[in-house]
């Protein structure tokens, strides 16, 4: 993992944390206990915090950025799949922003929310808690059920066993 120091802000990693050995962490950036950050992932808050909730994962290729007055939040036991942009945003507790998907400056994505890949979520724009958005830009298009819930769940378990065995140098398939 890459650590870079802007102006005095400087990454802080919690406990049992998993990074990525290609991931890049740049300033303010706070990553609660049992968090993961994978390959290619770029967390860049020169001018504002990106915090990642405890049991949170940042997958592949994702980019979180903070401009100054916009700081990124991410609750505890989120997934932010591949290639997913999120800026300036809230994303409250259990929530999943699909692959792909935009959340942009002052959006708050409520708990328990789910944004479908590829959707654009407007600035401003509040997802409820408990919804599907999907589309660009987003809507909400159904409320989330004990399904989605349990699919969430067991996404971020199976992340969690491989962070483990990556952690440990082991061949995790």
């Amino acid at each position: 993992m890459a650590l870079r120091n802007i102006g005095g802000r400087r990454p802080t990693i919690g406990d049992d944390v998993y990074v990525d050995e290609s991931a890049l962490l740049i300033g303010d950036v706070v990553l609660r206990g049992r968090a993961s950050v994978w390959p290619c992932a770029l967390l860049r808050a020169d001018d504002d915090t990106v915090e990642v909730g405890e049991g949170s994962a940042v997958m592949d290729m994702a980019f979180l950025e903070a401009p100054k007055g916009r700081p990124v939040k991410i609750g505890r036991d989120c997934l932010v799949s591949h290639g997913a942009r999120l800026h300036g945003c809230v994303v409250e507790d259990g929530v999943l922003i699909g692959i792909g998907a935009i959340v942009l400056d002052r959006a708050v994505i409520g708990k328990g929310s789910i944004v479908a890949a590829g959707s654009v979520v407007p600035p401003g724009r509040e997802i409820p808690p408990g919804s599907v958005a999907a589309g660009a830009p987003a809507v909400v298009t159904r409320q989330t059920s004990s399904a989605d819930a349990d699919l969430v769940a067991a996404e971020l378990d199976a992340i969690r066993t491989k962070a483990r065995g990556y952690s440990e140098g082991l061949n995790v398939r």
